[in-house]
């Protein structure tokens, strides 16, 4: 009898699903959305500090916004905007010879005088940004405030300073003109910013210098005015001493006269008063009653007055 064989196989386990595998699967999605929102949501956001303007650039099309951002936080989609923040508080430049007072370097403003002589000024503008027109100013420029400041600003300055100085002699401006040079100068730089957004607010010419042979001109000018004016004043004291003396003269000489006049006056009223019976009345008044002693069997005769 023939014996069939039946095979016999391993008994299948059912398959059951990893929940690791998974998981890990998930938390790797996860962290990649935490990551990419990390990213991505600090950007949507934009915060402008106190005293300064956003400027909406459109990176598609290349544009701005006309109108500017304001303080605060504001939302943007960052793949198709930027911003670029503006100070619009008061800010000052500094322009001088040496690297002080918030100079980059030598930055003095270089002019001629009327004379055509060199002159060389270190100044300061104060000034305060518009923010209505500070996309314009942007727009113009595209660059930041500083390179503007040093770049179109600091030109500006040195064309009013020659245009202001040099119709100035170097001795006007050094002296009794420094001022309206400085007023001029400013109103020149005011109404020329005026059209990018620019308010001046001060405008300051903080020290001005010429050659030194000019210099010592000047001085030497100074020092023989000085003296003139001296010899001047002691030349009028002298005069003024002079009358003033002539003066007093003259009234004692007219005090002396007065009195001879009053004198020779007196003495003729006097004279012309004096008669003999008044001279004699006046010896009888002062005669107190005793005879003269007299030596000699003389005796004194006394003339009383003839009464009439």
């Amino acid at each position: 009898m023939d014996t069939v064989k039946i095979p016999l196989g391993k008994r299948g386990r059912p398959s059951i699903p990893n929940p690791v595998r998974g998981l890990g699967g998930k938390v790797a999605w996860i962290i990649m959305g935490l990551v990419l929102l990390g990213v991505i949501v600090p950007s949507t956001f934009t915060y402008i500090g106190p005293g300064n303007v956003g400027i909406v650039i459109h990176k598609l099309g290349g544009g701005v916004d006309r109108k500017p951002l304001g303080p605060g936080l504001h939302f943007r989609n960052p793949l198709t905007t930027g911003i670029e923040e503006y100070p619009t508080y008061m800010q000052t430049l500094v322009l001088t010879r040496g690297q002080t007072d918030g100079s980059a370097g030598n930055d003095e403003i270089n002019v001629n005088s009327v004379e055509g002589q060199p002159v060389s000024l270190d100044v300061s503008l104060s000034f305060e940004l518009e923010s209505t027109r500070v996309p314009t100013l942007y727009s113009t420029f595209r660059t930041d405030i500083q390179s503007i400041q040093h770049g179109f600003v600091r030109q500006t300055i040195r064309q009013a300073l020659q245009e202001v100085v040099g119709g100035q002699e170097i001795a006007a401006i050094l002296g009794p003109k420094k001022a309206e040079v400085v007023n001029r100068t400013q109103a020149l730089l005011s109404e020329r910013l005026a059209a990018y957004g620019f308010v001046v607010k001060q405008f300051t010419v903080n020290e001005i210098r010429a050659p030194q042979a000019v210099m010592d001109a000047i001085n030497a000018k100074n020092v023989m005015q000085q003296q003139a004016l001296t010899a001047q004043n002691e030349l009028q004291k002298n005069m003024y001493q002079a009358q003033g003396d002539s003066i007093k003269a003259a009234g004692r000489a007219m005090a002396i006269l007065a009195e001879a006049r009053a004198q020779a006056e007196a003495n003729q009223l006097l004279s012309q008063s004096l008669t003999p019976n008044l001279v004699q009345y006046e010896m009888t008044k002062r005669w107190d009653g005793k005879m003269p002693q007299v030596s000699g069997s003389a005796v004194p005769m006394i003339q009383l007055p003839n009464p009439r």
